[in-house]
This record gives C-alpha cells, sequence and structure tokens, in this order.
C-alpha cells in the first residue's frame, strides 16, 4: 500500500480492529448466559439468525482492519481481499435473510431487518466496491472502506446491546415457556 495512505489510516483501523475484537469478546458472553438458559431449539434458530452473523460482522470488520494495516506492496493485493470479503459478506447475508426467514422463535420487526439485514448488506456491498475502486482511486476507497467498517461496529454495537436487552426483558416470558414445555413432557 502507498506509506502515506497506510499512515493515514493506520490509527483509525487500529481502533476499528480493537473495537470489533472486543465486541467478539462480549457476543461470547451473551452466547454462554444463552447457554446457561438452556434455549429450545427454536431459540438455536434464532441465534443462528440473529446472534452469530453479529459476530461475523464484527469479524468482517476486524478482518478490514488487519488487511489495511498490513504493509502491502501494491494496492491491488489489499483490493483483491477485500473484494473477496465483500463478495462473501454478500453471499452471507442470503444466508442470513432466508434463516431470518425460517426461523420461529422471534418475529423480527423493520428495525430487525434494518440492522440485521440492509445494514451489513450495504457495508458487504461497499467493501465488494471500494476493493474494485481502491487501485485507481485510494484515496476515496478508503474513505468508503473506513465507512463500511465504521458502519459495520455500529451494528455489532447495536445487535448486541439488542440481544442483551431481549433477554433481560424477556426472561420472564422465556422462563414460562421452559414451563410450559416441562409441562407438556409430563
Amino acid at each position: 500500500m502507498q506509506e502515506s495512505l497506510q499512515s493515514a489510516w493506520q490509527n483509525f483501523y487500529v481502533i476499528i480492529g480493537s473495537a470489533s475484537a472486543t465486541l467478539i469478546g462480549l457476543m461470547f458472553v451473551v452466547m454462554t448466559l444463552l447457554a446457561s438458559r438452556r434455549m429450545r431449539q427454536k431459540s438455536e434458530e434464532a441465534i443462528g439468525a440473529f446472534g452469530t452473523p453479529t459476530v461475523v460482522h464484527l469479524c468482517a470488520g476486524l478482518l478490514v482492519a488487519l488487511i489495511l494495516t498490513a504493509p502491502w506492496p501494491a494496492l491491488w493485493q489489499a483490493a483483491l481481499l477485500l473484494n473477496c470479503g465483500g463478495l462473501a459478506g454478500v453471499i452471507y447475508m442470503l444466508i442470513v435473510i432466508r434463516r431470518a426467514q425460517r426461523q420461529r422463535h422471534y418475529q423480527p420487526v423493520l428495525e430487525d431487518w434494518v440492522w440485521h439485514v440492509i445494514f451489513p448488506t450495504l457495508a458487504y456491498i461497499s467493501f465488494l466496491g471500494a476493493g474494485l475502486a481502491l487501485p485507481n482511486y485510494a484515496r476515496p476507497a478508503l474513505f468508503v472502506i473506513g465507512a463500511a467498517a465504521v458502519l459495520m461496529l455500529l451494528i455489532g454495537i447495536h445487535n448486541a446491546w439488542d440481544t442483551i436487552t431481549y433477554l433481560i426483558f424477556n426472561e420472564d416470558i422465556l422462563d414460562k415457556e421452559r414451563r410450559n414445555e416441562k409441562d407438556r413432557e409430563s
């Protein structure tokens, strides 16, 4: 990567990468709390549709930070990895959409579709588009990549918080569902 462009963005991506890694750790704590509640199969479907993608999006932000802080000799090398990651992200979002539609534990509302589907898809498309532009239009492409990385971080923050508050405020409902299931088994 061109030395001046790389050094200009170094601190930005250190911050993005560190924050993403921290939130990935938080999501592990959230998933541990879910596991301790012995959630039913339906809940596992919801985790696959909403929890796992949040970790993947945070990992994507971390990966972009790692790619853009590496000392590449040429921009096309970083661009190639960004293109692969962006394309993989778009394909993954098709899987997430299918999972969200198939799970029956939680009925997504507009906010869920925006934060769990629309924003991540836009970020992955931005990585792909900016990766294509990076070798010839480095400055604007780096701003698009930076904006998409920040969006991934904000998605992670929002979705992690959303998961935690859902668990806290729906604990009674989840306990009642477990009791009803035990009664049916008896």
